[in-house]
């Protein structure tokens, strides 16, 4: 006799923790009060395990406090203000046990020489995170441009993921395929794990009809990661990032064997997104989800 498949089964581990929902920032924008309780009905929802922790800044920690209540909340904290932001960041959110720390994210200072800017970040990591959040996972984010290698140069060999941004509210803030290729055969080659940001709210490459700008697929992202671990050189990643054929991309995923998904998320852990219901029916358009 076949065993029904659970709700919560229905995420299958290569998308679990994919989602980081980011609410309340742009494009969504949506409102503390109304952002709170939708991430709340996702982490009790069949799909909860699709779903990563809440994001947040340290300017909303008191306000979401508050929200929370007893209940309690898991929180992944962006520290804008790079190195300096840190440590009056990390004792706020100590001092609202109702927020859970379980992800920080930071840009490496702005300085002209990029790889400095990531080494102050490194070490006031180093300095506070034993005492705040022993072995939190961390991303550092590097900005675009001619230096990002070096940025990356700086990371490695650490504990610290990268972070990656992918999109935006302006045409310029999308890289192109053969950009965000260099980024992922960089941070595979230095055996760095990644996150994306913004831009990725659906599963295939595609032109988005209200703006008109080339937005990135998730599952061109997680092709792009395998075929990078798998020795690809930047014309096969800029070829897997950019196919647009939905059933073709959800069919080579589906081939992904038990390790190499596994190896696939270790490197890519996931990416922010405003939206939750997009990246879910997406998946499940592309039978990758099962809906219960």
């Amino acid at each position: 006799m076949t065993t029904p498949q659970t709700p919560r089964s229905a995420i299958p581990p290569l998308f679990a923790g994919l989602c980081d929902d980011a609410a309340i920032f742009p494009p969504g924008d949506l409102p503390l009060p109304q952002a709170v309780p939708a991430h709340l009905a996702h982490r009790t929802a069949w799909y909860a395990d699709l779903v990563g922790p809440f994001l947040t800044v340290p300017a909303r920690i008191g306000p979401l406090a508050e929200l929370v209540g007893e209940g309690g909340l898991a929180v992944s904290l962006i520290v804008p203000d790079g190195s300096a932001g840190l440590e009056p960041a990390l004792r706020a959110l100590a001092d609202r046990p109702q927020l859970r720390l379980v992800g920080l994210e930071v840009p490496a200072d702005p300085l002209d020489d990029v790889a400095e800017g990531v080494r102050r970040v490194r070490a006031e990591l180093d300095r506070l995170l034993p005492a705040h959040a022993p072995g939190l996972p961390v991303a550092v984010e590097l900005a675009r441009g001619p230096q990002l290698l070096l940025g990356l140069d700086a990371l490695e060999g650490g504990p610290y993921r990268a972070k990656f941004r992918t999109g935006g509210t302006a045409a310029q803030a999308f890289p192109g395929e053969l950009e965000l290729a260099s980024f992922l055969y960089a941070a595979v080659y230095r055996k760095l794990a990644f996150k994306c940001t913004a831009g990725l709210h659906h599963a295939v490459r595609h032109q988005d009809a209200a703006t008109g700008f080339a937005h990135h697929g998730f599952l061109n992202v997680l092709l792009a990661t395998h075929a990078a671990l798998g020795g690809a050189e930047h014309a096969e990643l800029v070829e897997v990032l950019a196919q647009q054929d939905g059933p073709a991309v959800a069919a080579r995923v589906a081939e992904l064997g038990a390790a190499e998904q596994e190896a696939v998320r270790a490197a890519f852990t996931g990416f922010g997104t405003c939206s939750i219901a997009e990246p879910l029916a997406d998946l499940a358009a592309l039978g990758l989800v099962r809906i219960p």
